[in-house]
């Protein structure tokens, strides 16, 4: 049985897998079955490396200081000797004899380092955050600040050695400056290689190309058939509708009018009211500003909404032709989907979204190739998060109230009217009000802007989300006030779990020290930063998707059971926030190492206490 080399706690530099780079590690165990070395990084990654793997701390710097020749003392000596003012011949001859002494040293020192060492050696010393970054983990915490040695030991040719020994055409300073030049050359393109090799997207997402693929058609076929179920008197799930004419689908003038809101909803944008704030740091360290004003926008939007009301203008023109609007956002969300891959290709590396840089058309058009796509200052994939869709939820539930009204004559909208919108009305002002906390999401911080983003922020979120309103307009629900309450209490404490969930994690993060939060506990990390193991953090892991939940719930309720079609939005926000856990859940564990897995065992339930 082989022994082993390095004996636990002790600090020596390892490999990092896949790569050339090796990093400041310590030994915790070894496995004398798999005689593997079980190590602990500096950002509390552990892995198992073999000994080949790992290397001492002594034997980079004994390269270090191999690398380093002592020959310039004897070029110094040799000078002056041979600037000696006295006996100028014999100073001659033994620089000549000095000279043919150091190129014989100098051969022999190039044989020696040349079966020592290996051509090219490049060492990251990594601080905590690149570290994060190389993991393949958005920078989202602090900037990304690489300090990194680089030795390089690549030899010249013996040809040139030959040739300058033969001629000596060329003065020792030129020879240096060459080397030099020759040396940050090659070291310059060595770590550019490196880095473009590791900014790559290693684990897709969404089944790969062909899931991306598939989803691209997929999702814009839930949505029409959605809206087409809704429109029949039998929304069963087994009554498949009839399919419209295609030339029914296309309206210019619905199209226009779909071209207006979004250009209104960017003048509102770029209205210098608001404070202004920075976003997490980018991988490049620098921080980009956004304009907090969307309160105001939905403020502006509703003033103009009640203008047009009062000079009776008619709003329920959006359900006659709600599944025109959907095509025209389907269609323009389209084309600005290939207008940020095209523009994404010219876009720097560093400027690149981490999940979305594969390599593959299809998956990167998908997720979204680019970071942060801007015209100027003016942030695209920032203003479609929260503008024309969410405000635009708000306007078609009012469009479905009145709707409603005028289709069964009524004086007043229904009470299951009046409850789903203001459900979802609450649900979006909170989420204008607390505009600044979608700039740590990984929405803004990891996905490009793509197809997923864009089709998903114009169309589904404002067509999908009001499928309630929309369903009740041609299946009216009549509920007493009874259920009206219990249905109202529902929300209440989703909503509660929800806004106090968030609220105690952003105020975790701004000021850990805070006197109000004396009574949380938290484990640390390597990180620097605290998981919180009390209060909602330390009843489930996602507490705020279990108040997301309980809300699609309640928004559902008022729709009554005669059909499951209303329900649908329950069933997807599920499955949306269990694929979304399960991403929180891999990259906490990359980013927190072991303090993840301690978290883990003190908070075993991840949405759903004693479920899931």
């Amino acid at each position: 049985m082989p022994s082993r080399k390095y004996a636990d706690g002790e600090v020596v530099m390892g490999r990092w897998p896949g790569s050339v780079l090796y990093y400041e590690v310590q030994v915790t165990s070894y496995d004398d079955v798999a005689h593997l070395y079980t190590v602990k990084y500096k950002d509390g990654t552990e892995l198992a490396l073999k000994e080949s793997d790992i290397r001492s701390q002594s034997s980079f710097k004994h390269r270090k200081s191999q690398s380093s020749s002592s020959s310039p003392s004897r070029r110094s000596t040799s000078r002056s000797r041979s600037r000696s003012p006295g006996r100028p011949g014999r100073g001659r001859r033994r620089s000549s004899s000095q000279s043919r002494e150091h190129k014989d040293d100098k051969k022999k020192t190039i044989q020696e380092t040349s079966l020592a060492l290996p051509p090219v050696l490049v060492l990251f010393k990594p601080s905590e955050n690149n570290t994060k970054r190389y993991n393949g983990e958005p920078e989202n915490t602090e900037k990304n600040d690489t300090s990194c040695i680089i030795l390089e030991q690549k030899l010249k040719p013996d040809l040139e050695l030959k040739h300058f020994e033969q001629y000596g055409l060329r003065s020792r300073k030129d020879e240096k400056k060459k080397e030099e030049i020759y040396s940050e050359k090659k070291i310059f393109t060595t770590v550019k290689t490196m880095e473009k090799a590791l900014s790559k997207t290693k684990e897709l997402e969404f089944g790969g190309r062909i899931g991306t693929f598939t989803l691209i058609f997929l999702l814009p076929a839930t949505v029409f058939y959605l809206l087409l179920m809704c429109k029949q008197d039998d929304p069963s799930l087994m009554n498949f509708p009839p399919l419209p004419a295609l030339e029914s689908l296309w309206d210019a003038r619905v199209f226009g009018i779909f071209l207006l809101w979004f250009f209104l909803q960017a003048l509102f944008y770029l209205l210098p009211i608001g404070k202004v704030v920075e976003g997490l740091p980018l991988s490049n360290g620098k921080k980009l500003q956004y304009r907090i004003n969307g309160f105001y926008a939905f403020i502006f939007t509703a003033a103009a909404i009640g203008i047009l009301l009062y000079f009776q203008f008619e709003l329920h023109y959006l359900y006659d032709h709600f599944m025109q609007f959907a095509v025209s956002a389907a269609a323009f969300s389209l084309a600005l989907s290939i207008y940020l891959y095209v523009r994404s290709l010219k876009a720097p590396e560093e400027e690149l979204a981490p999940g979305g840089n594969s390599g593959y058309f299809i998956y990167d058009f998908f997720t979204g190739h680019e970071l942060n796509p801007r015209i100027g200052s003016f942030d695209l994939k920032y203003f479609c998060e929260l503008r024309p869709g969410l405000i635009g939820w708000v306007v078609i539930n009012l469009a479905m109230l009145l709707a409603e009204m005028k289709v069964h004559n009524l004086s007043m909208p229904s009470l299951s009217m009046i409850l789903v919108n203001s459900f979802q009305l609450l649900y979006v002002v909170d989420a204008l009000w607390n505009e600044e906390a979608i700039l740590t999401t990984m929405d803004i911080t990891h996905d490009g802007f793509g197809f997923m983003l864009a089709f998903g922020d114009l169309v589904w979120v404002p067509f999908v989300y009001s499928l309630q309103a929309f369903y009740l307009v041609g299946h009216p629900t009549v509920i007493s006030w009874p259920v009206a309450a219990a249905i109202t209490v529902v929300n209440c404490i989703g909503y509660y779990i929800f806004r106090s969930a968030n609220s105690q994690k952003n105020n975790f993060r701004r000021n850990p020290t805070d006197p109000k939060l004396a009574n949380l506990k938290f484990i640390p990390t390597a990180t620097g930063k605290g998981l919180l193991v009390t209060g909602w953090w330390g009843f489930v892991r996602h507490p705020n998707y279990l108040g997301d939940i309980i809300m699609a719930l309640a928004w559902s309720l008022p729709c009554g059971f005669n059909h499951i079609l209303p329900y649908f939005y329950v069933i997807y926000f599920i499955c949306l926030l269990v694929h979304r856990e399960a991403r929180d859940e891999h990259h906490c564990k990359q980013k927190y190492g072991l303090a993840w897995e301690r978290y883990c065992q003190r908070v075993p339930y991840r949405i759903f206490p004693y479920i899931y």
